[in-house]
């Protein structure tokens, strides 16, 4: 028998196989990466009966065109991509059951940037040092280490016992077609939260202060926070890089380069933010001026170039409370398609 896969007959834009990043090799100069868009991909997997971990596709702007020759169970979060099979619109933030030969394609973009895929059972290309996270940069991972291309075929996994039931729906039904007419929890309670597409509106991220918060000049705290800043064309995984009024300089002067986060805010000299994203560098030498809140990494994910930006700061306690908040409603939503499977 066959094993079920994939096959690429369009790749779209940058579509590379992800999961939740290369952990445990920082110190020895490899970025963890993984998913932009964490909470997104691990709501698709959630759908489709997956452990969170397994490897998603990661769609960016312009989806691709894919066949699944022996059928499948996949659900699509993240950004609006404008999805159908065989033609037919279908529902995100559902499980959806792909008869054998269907073809999944995109069209325009609507809301958001990073689109993911899940697939029941995984896509099951090998892990390279503990993930199937692609690093392309390093050719390492994922599927022969870079973006997909016409021609590829992803071989797919058997989905774990240990995961959730699901209740699949006809890709091509009514209830398919139509996000409004399904069953089990609502697809808004799904979605990660996406900007509004208009690149004027300011979409508001939550901080924490930095290490160095309180050695920039007070006007340059205070403007950091009032600015409306743009992301910038040389924006990418690694990091988005801001436009705005430069910062005035810390009083710290040169600091040794230590440990950065996902989420890391750091001013070079030139005084236009850096946002460390996904596939940051391990370490970094420039002053960490803040730290975008972990429950707002996925909304900041699905913010493109030319997307204004306003910072606002929380404590500590506060973003820890919402990401605590973050996770329940996972549960929650575990909980509700279990139900869901047993009705």
């Amino acid at each position: 028998m066959t094993s079920p896969v994939i096959e690429v007959l369009q790749p779209g834009l940058q579509t590379q196989v992800q999961d939740e990043g290369r952990w445990g090799w920082q110190a020895d100069g490899v970025p963890v990466g993984g998913a932009m868009d964490v909470w997104s991909h691990r709501i698709a997997n959630l759908l489709v009966g997956n452990a969170a971990d397994e490897a998603t596709l990661e769609m960016l702007l312009r989806g691709p065109h894919l066949r699944f020759p022996a059928g499948a169970t996949i659900a699509l979060t993240g950004a609006e991509l404008s999805p159908t099979v065989d033609g037919q619109p279908v529902a995100m933030g559902r499980a959806l059951r792909l008869a054998p030969g269907a073809e999944l394609a995109f069209g325009r973009r609507t809301a958001g940037l990073r689109g993911y895929l899940a697939v029941a059972g995984g896509i099951d290309v090998p892990p390279v040092l503990g993930s199937r996270s692609t690093y392309a940069r390093g050719a390492l991972g994922g599927h022969e280490g870079r973006a997909l291309r016409a021609g590829d075929r992803l071989p797919l996994g058997v989905r774990s016992a240990a995961g959730p039931r699901t209740v699949a729906e006809p890709a091509t039904s009514p209830l398919g077609a139509d996000a409004r007419a399904t069953t089990g929890p609502p697809a808004l309670d799904l979605l990660s939260p996406l900007p509004d597409p208009d690149p004027q509106t300011e979409v508001r991220i939550l901080v924490v202060t930095g290490e160095h918060w309180h050695d920039f000049p007070t006007a340059a705290r205070a403007a950091f926070l009032a600015t409306p800043w743009r992301i910038g064309p040389q924006s990418d995984r690694m990091g988005y890089r801001l436009q705005g009024p430069a910062l005035a300089p810390p009083s710290c002067g040169e600091l040794l380069s230590d440990g950065v986060a996902f989420g890391t805010v750091q001013v070079p000299p030139d005084g236009q933010p850096i946002v460390l994203m996904a596939e940051r560098q391990s370490t970094g030498g420039y002053p960490k001026i803040a730290h975008v809140a972990s429950v707002d990494l996925p909304l900041l994910a699905q913010c493109g170039p030319g997307q204004r930006l306003r910072f606002e700061a929380v404590t500590a306690d506060r973003a820890q409370a919402l990401l605590e908040d973050r996770a329940r409603h996972h549960a929650r939503l575990r909980q509700a398609l279990l139900a869901s499977a047993d009705t």
